[in-house]
């Protein structure tokens, strides 16, 4: 297959193009280097484009013809999506409507959207499934579920098939090494631990100490960025077979706390890490745990990393790495 990988220089996007090199399949990049980095892609499938910028995305589809999209472009920070509302919803809702006009008029009916967590809201659940309530508390999630029923409405009227990937907190990095998490701001919290370990940044901050959780801290599932873009694949390859809008929940179905995670990286690292308290972020659930049952059974998706010290491992050894 030929795949348009939307945010492809970004740190997922550019996980999902080497698993696609991997497995035999061709990408074309589109990325508007915002947040991205050109170093993490090969110019020669790079198309500097940009989803506010319809006549770019034609452009892009008159050049090539795909096999389906993969979306990954995306404002993603909760805290910001709060204070700058109006510029997640143009970017997430009014970019993602360009994209899929782009694809409608070039007849391509495959997309897979890189959709979040943070459409749930606060869980009402132990283990959060696709039938969880969406009720999301800040315009990052909400952008993220005004692009699902979209996609659910374009089924309807266009035939477009896609699949929304609720994922939980993406970690780690490519144990082949080159690639791995670098954000600017890094608002992610093991890679700002891991900076810590090794003396970098601002110093390492936690946010509340007051939640309903084993220690005080928020709780996070963690998924592997290499586990990840193999269930993309596997929603692509699934939507040869399968019309409609689909929906599914990835996560290792097991959450730790904050102080868990610096535990653990701590033992990964051999280093002390100190981090200072803060107060409570607007807009952070105090518990996030995927149940990740339907994309096992319906997909087949069998996620490799399920250890947090093993996660945390490839991502220290890409921060200790010439590339970072």
């Amino acid at each position: 297959m030929k795949i348009l990988i939307c945010g492809g220089a970004g740190y997922i996007g550019s996980h999902m193009v080497r698993y696609l090199a991997a497995q035999g399949h061709q990408s074309v990049v589109l990325d508007n280097l915002s947040t991205g980095h050109r170093q993490a892609v090969s110019p020669d499938i790079l198309e500097v484009a940009d989803l506010l910028e319809p006549s770019s995305l034609t452009g892009v589809f008159a050049r090539h013809r795909f096999d389906g999209v993969i979306h990954f472009c995306a404002r993603s920070l909760v805290g910001e999506s709060v204070s700058q509302p109006y510029a997640y919803y143009e970017n997430n809702v009014a970019g993602t409507l360009n994209l899929l006009r782009a694809m409608h008029e070039a007849k391509v009916d495959r997309i897979v959207f890189s959709s979040t967590a943070a459409v749930f809201g606060n869980p009402q659940a132990p283990l959060i499934d696709e039938d969880h309530p969406t009720q999301p508390i800040n315009p990052y999630g909400a952008s993220k579920l005004m692009v699902e029923r979209i996609l659910a409405d374009a089924a309807g009227a266009y035939g477009l098939r896609s699949t929304a990937l609720r994922y939980f907190n993406a970690a780690g990095a490519d144990p082949a090494g080159g690639i791995g998490e670098s954000h600017q701001p890094e608002t992610h919290l093991i890679p700002n631990v891991l900076r810590a370990a090794l003396g970098q940044g601002n110093g390492l901050r936690v946010f509340g100490n007051d939640y309903s959780t084993r220690d005080g801290t928020c709780v996070r599932d963690y998924v592997h960025v290499n586990d990840l873009a193999s269930a993309h694949l596997l929603a692509l390859e699934y939507m040869q077979a399968n019309e409609g809008a689909h929906r599914f929940n990835l996560g290792n179905g097991q959450g730790f706390t904050v102080l868990e995670v610096i535990e653990a990286a701590r033992r990964v690292t051999g280093r002390s890490i100190d981090f200072a308290q803060d107060a409570r972020r607007q807009g952070d659930p105090a518990v996030l745990v995927a149940s990740s049952d339907k994309a096992r059974r319906v997909l087949g998706w069998r996620p490799r990393f399920v250890d947090i010290g093993e996660i945390i491992e490839t991502a220290w050894r890409w921060h200790q790495s010439p590339a970072y």
